[in-house]
């Protein structure tokens, strides 16, 4: 395979990126860990660790002798480093890792939509989880009606379908054994917010409230009882054949 020259975030044309968001949010990283939970086992790899805020709860729940991080972008790992001493972090790609490397999971919370040729890099994954036929665990931005100019600042080439995203999967050579939608009332907030009034950033106390008074109760509805229709995002769970 060809190297990649275009590095996830690089064509985000914010410094904001995603994480002021997650820095508001309680209850929305730790429903992502309870998604992920039951398909991470053996040695867990997280793409696109960002500056650690999941690297942390991943670690909570499989230990620090079972985590490596890897994050391509030099200002990020510098922060990474600062905020997650102890945490084992590649700066690089999955093409840094040094060779033989397998692992047993991969996780990618709001990386692969920032990867043009998203196919191939999938692939990558599937090659380090192959040897042990191990488990993807990805969340990604849903539904492309929604793309909005937020969108564009933090360089999301797409948001997927439940059909984008398998055919995606299994074009790189993954089984993908669950696929769904994640956050039923974000849908309407992006809409409104990004799509339809078109701002450009995250309001802190409207993602502390949404989080604490919406988000929280909802997701408990959507994991105990249904899945939604349509969400925010989607979380797709494959293993590599």
């Amino acid at each position: 395979m060809k190297e990649f020259t275009l590095e996830p975030n690089s064509a985000a044309t914010t410094e904001e990126f995603e994480f002021s968001a997650l820095r508001e949010a309680r209850y929305y990283p730790l429903a992502i860990v309870r998604e992920f939970m039951p398909y991470l086992s053996g040695h867990v790899l997280e793409v696109g660790a960002g500056i650690g805020q999941m690297s942390k709860l991943f670690v909570e729940a499989v230990g620090g002798n079972n985590f490596t991080a890897v994050e391509p972008d030099a200002k990020f790992a510098k922060q990474f480093r600062e905020e997650c001493p102890g945490i084992r972090l590649v700066e690089g790609t999955v093409s840094n890792l040094p060779g033989g490397t397998s692992c047993s999971t991969i996780v990618s919370v709001n990386v692969i939509e920032h990867i043009e040729d998203h196919v191939e890099e999938l692939a990558r994954y599937h090659a380090l989880l192959s040897p042990k036929k191990g488990n993807l665990c990805i969340l990604a931005p849903a539904r492309p009606e929604i793309y909005s100019p937020l969108d564009k600042d933090f360089g999301h080439f797409r948001r997927y379908t439940r059909r984008t995203m398998k055919e995606a999967l299994t074009e790189a050579g993954f089984a993908p054994e669950k696929i769904f939608y994640f956050n039923f009332p974000g849908y309407f907030a992006w809409l409104l917010n990004f799509k339809l009034m078109q701002s450009r950033s995250f309001n802190p106390t409207m993602v502390r409230f949404y989080d604490r008074f919406i988000f929280r109760y909802a997701h408990c509805l959507e994991s105990e009882w249904c899945r939604p229709c349509i969400g925010q995002s989607i979380v797709a769970i494959a293993r590599a054949r």
